[in-house]
């Protein structure tokens, strides 16, 4: 392609008309098509008028180049607070006039602007330095949790797979080089039951071939397995994937279904029921998780000789490598699941009830021989005991009756 056709046909976006990108789309400009995005529908009116109230150009310039074409950009959720708490009603109150994705109201300025900076690192694609903020932060005195909550708010995943794929892909391949400078005897890592996408041969076995993943956070878990290996096999480094069944307890993301189910049925408020409440789930409980991280962190990964290249096991190899699912072993129906949650809480739930979700699996079942065979453990923590144990924090937690 030639320098003119590639001015020609070339459209650049700038999201953001602040100090740095108002002057940049206008560079931009001056040599390509380029449409500036702003959050603000206000303020892209006013640089159309040639206002610029953070005096990134002046009036001139702003007329100058008028092959720009400006544009506002309201779906994406605006992170709001004040120096006090009048001044964070009003500014959330005007960010909900011009941002149709709606405010994530945080505690404080400070949280704010760390946000900002956890936001930004991690589209960077920087998942290690995140860790290293967050450790800052709260020697700032800064409250790391609502940075993340705050951060997480911003982006829809599913909507935004190249900062959801990119960023995790990166930031486990951070993980293992880390691990391999450092000469770390063993590393443990977090995968996921959903690797086993279109399988339907229950239970999931992890000498089962896991081509088929249904979602993209089951090809990054995939992806991340694939990774351990070839540092497995490059540089002799013990690595072990461990595939979680949807764990379940106390101190989990309060994005789950359980955490949802919880404070929408105390609320007074539906809950959204997808596949018609049909899923079945081997739903782990986190004590149980737990012990299955450290038994397997002390069974350090190592070659399996009798690995065979002409039928290969996926789940060992002639590297220090190895597989294990850790699963209660015993499907439960997610209707039986809100039925147990409800009889915990004394309240009946008003169930949304809704089709299978895009990406979503109908069943999860674990098969744990290896598990057992290897560190003597298998996952025993009934259902109606889990869910009670949560709901007793849970209450106590978030101090509600």
């Amino acid at each position: 392609m030639s320098q003119d056709t590639l001015r020609t046909e070339t459209k650049i976006g700038v999201w953001g008309l602040g100090y740095v990108g108002l002057p940049l789309a206008h560079a931009l400009a001056q040599h390509f098509p380029t449409v500036g995005y702003d959050i603000n529908a206000q303020r892209v009116e006013e640089i159309l008028q040639g206002i610029d109230h953070n005096l990134a150009l002046s009036a001139d310039d702003l007329k100058l180049h008028s092959k720009i074409t400006y544009t506002a950009e309201a779906d994406v959720v605006k992170v709001a607070s004040g120096s006090t708490e009048a001044t964070a009603d009003k500014v959330d109150a005007l960010y909900k006039t011009i941002i149709t994705a709606g405010t994530h109201r945080a505690g404080s300025i400070k949280v704010v602007e760390a946000a900002k900076v956890i936001e930004n690192t991690q589209r960077d694609l920087n998942i290690a330095l995140v860790n290293e903020l967050t450790i800052l932060f709260e020697k700032l005195d800064i409250d790391t949790h609502e940075v993340l909550r705050a951060a997480a708010s911003k982006w829809n995943f599913l909507e935004n797979p190249q900062v959801y794929v990119s960023s995790n892909l990166v930031g486990f391949v951070n993980v293992l080089d880390a691990c391999r400078y450092n000469e770390v005897e063993h590393l443990v890592y977090a995968s996921s039951s959903s690797v086993y996408g279109a399988n339907t041969h229950m239970p999931f076995s992890v000498h089962s071939n896991v081509d088929h993943p249904l979602s993209l956070y089951a090809r990054r878990k995939k992806a991340n397995e694939l990774m351990a290996h070839t540092y497995s096999h490059l540089f002799d480094l013990p690595t072990t994937g461990l595939r979680f069944f949807t764990v379940y307890g106390p101190w989990g993301c309060p994005d789950m279904a359980l955490f949802k189910f919880t404070r929408a049925i105390l609320a007074g408020e539906a809950i959204d029921v997808y596949n018609f409440g049909k899923h079945q789930r081997d739903f782990t409980y986190i004590d149980d998780i737990v012990e299955g991280v450290i038994r397997t962190l002390d069974k350090i990964a190592t070659s399996n000789a009798d690995w065979d290249s002409d039928a290969p096991d996926p789940a060992t190899s002639k590297a220090p490598y190895r597989l294990y699912n850790i699963g209660s072993n015993g499907p439960i129906e997610l209707m039986r699941y809100i039925e147990i949650l409800e009889q915990c809480l004394g309240k009946t739930a008003e169930k949304n009830l809704l089709p299978l979700q895009a990406g979503d699996v109908p069943a999860t079942y674990a098969d744990v021989d290896a598990l057992i065979a290897d560190v003597d453990y298998q996952p025993d923590t009934p259902i109606e005991v889990g869910v009670a144990r949560f709901v007793e924090w849970y209450r106590e937690f978030y101090a509600v009756d």
